[in-house]
């Protein structure tokens, strides 16, 4: 049976982007980058809310990781291109070749039937998708930037007390603090 970990970027206070939409809060170093990239070689598909895909697509397949990009940022685009990768959206009408587009509505049972039939890790990213798929999450990351935002799009916006229990941490060079969180 598959694992679903959400795994988002947030400032320190816990937002994923900023009161405009903005998500470049981040200042990653190498060491983050391969975390990142041996996270991504271990893990079965992307789960994406539309937001998140439209954020990560076009760069991670056609901006970065091209000849002359720093070798990191090339091992994080190729292994990202060779994952497979659902985007959830009723907006979006069809999606590139390698995609799988699936309706929100259809969620939580194309989840359950993937976490049944595959056996490893399911990266689920989007704060609205992660809100409709709580009950399936197995594990939360976060990765928190140093830096304090104010306001914006929270990492979970749940109205209920989600009790979970730290089973990891650890520090990066550039301040970013990753919690692994699981259920007790």
């Amino acid at each position: 049976m598959g694992k679903i970990i959400y795994w988002m970027n947030t400032s320190m206070d816990g937002y994923i982007e900023d009161s405009a939409g903005g998500l470049d809060f981040s200042d990653p170093d190498e060491d983050f980058q391969q975390a990142a990239s041996d996270h991504v070689r271990r893990i079965e598909a992307f789960l994406f809310g539309r937001r998140l895909y439209e954020a990560m697509e076009k760069p991670w397949t056609q901006d970065l990781g091209k000849e002359g990009a720093p070798a990191l940022e090339r091992e994080f685009a190729q292994l990202y291109k060779e994952t497979p990768r659902y985007v959830f959206s009723d907006t979006i009408q069809t999606v590139p070749e390698g995609l799988t587009l699936v309706r929100r509505k259809d969620a939580v049972s194309v989840v359950t039937r993937l976490k049944q039939e595959i056996d490893g890790t399911l990266q689920l990213g989007g704060a609205e998708l992660a809100v409709s798929l709580v009950d399936l999450i197995d594990e939360f990351w976060v990765y928190a930037s140093p830096v304090i935002i104010g306001g914006g799009k929270p990492y979970l916006p749940v109205r209920e007390n989600l009790r979970l229990r730290l089973v990891e941490h650890r520090s990066f060079a550039s301040g970013i603090m990753f919690r692994r969180y699981v259920r007790p």
